[in-house]
């Protein structure tokens, strides 16, 4: 029986990432956080609808919404314009995120007995964060090793290495439903089509020859 925790953000990373879980083992547990995000609420949603699509044993969302409270991050505040930088470390990069994250999920992966943790973490084709890099995830499958009972939880990263046009050319063969995917950091009811990631995710669709099938708020 292979068993997985799955990292599921709503977005189009993690959607494929659960497809290719799925695909690879026979349950699937996701786990979602809700950390102070400005699109909380409808990120949710796709995480609840991608759940249900790939018939997820389980799910649990975790309630971290001391990850805003700390600050630092224009995707948890308002006040702070987002705005990438293509010289650093764009401000919506949330503090360690990934690492927190992923103590939760290994931590269920104990108690479920499960040896796959799977993430959405793109490095190549991401924003420069530096908790999306493969010498982080080494980083923590050694912690695993240091501070677990079970010690044979491994950390997968299936689009670790891809472009996001590679994602959705990929996705399509697998009949990825990216329309319960939602990218935008800004509006939960209609994508902006103006921030860092959904001009990314129009160039790849663009890219890649298809039509995004989510609702941007003018045609583009």
């Amino acid at each position: 029986m292979k068993r997985a925790i799955v990292l599921v953000s709503g977005g189009m990373d993690s959607l494929y990432t659960t497809a290719v879980a799925a695909r690879d083992c026979d349950e699937l547990l996701c786990l979602h956080f809700s950390y102070g995000q400005l699109t909380q609420d409808k990120e949710r949603s796709c995480f609840e609808a991608i759940a249900r699509h790939y018939q997820a044993r389980e799910t649990k969302i975790v309630d971290y919404l001391w990850l805003s409270r700390i600050g630092g991050s224009a995707l948890t505040d308002g006040t702070i314009p987002i705005k990438a930088d293509p010289e650093g470390i764009p401000n919506t990069y949330v503090p360690f995120r990934n690492a927190t994250m992923l103590c939760a999920a290994i931590a269920w992966a104990e108690v479920n007995q499960a040896e796959r943790i799977y993430i959405g973490a793109v490095e190549e084709d991401g924003s420069g964060y530096p908790d999306c890099r493969e010498s982080f995830f080494d980083a923590m499958e050694n912690l695993i090793q240091e501070g677990t009972k079970a010690r044979n939880i491994r950390i997968y990263t299936p689009v670790l290495h891809m472009s996001k046009k590679d994602i959705i050319i990929k996705g399509l063969t697998m009949r990825v439903p990216f329309e319960l995917s939602w990218s935008c950091y800004i509006d939960s009811e209609q994508a902006c089509g103006e921030c860092p990631s959904c001009k990314l995710r129009l160039k790849a669709f663009k890219e890649a020859g298809m039509i995004d099938p989510i609702t941007y708020r003018e045609k583009l």
